[in-house]
């Protein structure tokens, strides 16, 4: 006898979305509020930057694809079948994260490489290094993806705005990034044991044609990064190749980090109309754009923290250090962060209370050392 499922009612729907979006809900009400300040007019069309929305939703339908073919998880897999302990393992885990966050940005690389770890350590009986390896994961993506133009959001809209040199992007962000390699993994070396292991395979069949194919789409989305080509193009051959490669890769794309975008554009843009917070936050920045910016990401993340802060400042070196280095810290300084926690809620949901106290003892330490040592050699 078929029994027929019952549809969730739409409320329901709604709810659960809003809970797993509740930064895209604080944008929203947040670009709702400052329009009765700055009533809505032709201004609003100049408060968008186009190219950072395209190359964004370029890369986040590329990777899409990518993961659909289950491309990362086997590559993972590869490097992982390597090691048989833990300690390695872990370290494996957090380095293919890092280096992941640099490619296809710090939220795509967690939502890949996450439940990964999770297969990893519940298969091999490892489940007390957790916590630990999903909050190493989670400053992996954070402070891997600083290093790279589109290796977090934040970067791509201020490489964008303010039209950053290549090399100079990657001179501002090399001394921080090297620090917190060298931190991640002495964590890693100090936390978790070498303790044997033996990890279950799943047998997942290779697509070198669909491979090939977007892997040429993920290099031309990287090409319109780096300013290679227009974004236009971008847009006109991405969506229309997915559509008839692989239509679930469009709808798979994260639209709510793309409207976060949208609403705190509007919110930024609006919020720079109003004399007294522009001359406000012009004041602060003018005393020091490096510790405005990391205080500011604690409090309202470091994506909409850099669009904001950048309507007032031209110090773009300090900003970006302050948005990337400010990722640490509280569980909403990063929208990479908040990911996290709803992936390790969903397999751990009575442990919840333990994963947030451990988060901010290594967040917060990695946010101490990196400002300390990013205020030094400025000095």
């Amino acid at each position: 006898m078929h029994i027929r499922a019952i549809p969730m009612p739409l409320h329901q729907r709604v709810g659960i979305y809003l809970k797993k979006n509740i930064v895209l809900c604080i944008a929203f009400m947040a670009a709702a509020l400052t329009t009765a300040a700055v009533p809505v007019d032709k201004a609003y069309l100049g408060y968008f930057d186009w190219r950072t929305l395209t190359c964004l939703f370029c890369v986040l339908a590329v990777v899409c694809a990518l993961k659909n073919i289950s491309f990362f998880y086997l590559l993972a897999s590869a490097i992982v079948r390597r090691f048989r302990n833990a300690r390695l393992s872990v370290l494996v885990l957090v380095y293919i994260t890092f280096i992941g966050s640099m490619l296809i940005a710090n939220d795509m690389a967690l939502l890949t490489f996450l439940p990964l770890g999770y297969f990893v350590l519940h298969t091999t009986g490892k489940e007390k290094y957790m916590a630990f390896t999903f909050i190493m994961q989670n400053i992996a993506a954070n402070l891997g993806g600083m290093l790279t133009p589109f290796g977090n959001p934040q970067n791509l809209y201020l490489y964008s705005k303010f039209a950053i040199p290549n090399a100079e992007f990657m001179a501002i962000m090399a001394p921080p990034f090297i620090l917190a390699i060298a931190m991640i993994t002495l964590c890693c070396l100090i936390f978790v044991k070498p303790e044997p292991l033996c990890m279950q395979q799943q047998r997942l069949a290779f697509k070198p044609k669909r491979t090939a194919a977007y892997l040429a789409l993920f290099a031309l989305s990287i090409a319109i990064v780096f300013r290679g080509i227009p974004y236009v193009v971008g847009l006109a051959v991405i969506p229309v190749a997915l559509f008839f490669l692989d239509k679930k890769a469009l709808k798979d794309v994260d639209y709510g980090l793309l409207f976060t975008f949208v609403f705190f554009f509007i919110f930024s843009g609006n919020m720079a109309r109003i004399g007294a917070v522009r001359n406000m936050f012009s004041f602060l920045l003018e005393k020091n754009t490096l510790l405005v910016s990391i205080a500011s990401c604690q409090l309202i993340s470091n994506v909409p923290s850099a669009i904001l802060l950048s309507q007032f400042t031209g110090n773009y070196a300090d900003l970006l250090l302050g948005v990337n280095i400010g990722g640490a810290g509280t569980l909403i300084a990063s929208l990479a962060s908040l990911i996290t926690f709803r992936e390790y809620a969903s397999h751990n949901p009575g442990k919840t209370g333990r994963y947030v106290a451990l988060f901010s003892a290594f967040n917060f330490l990695f946010l101490g050392v990196l400002t300390g040592f990013v205020m030094l050699i400025g000095a």
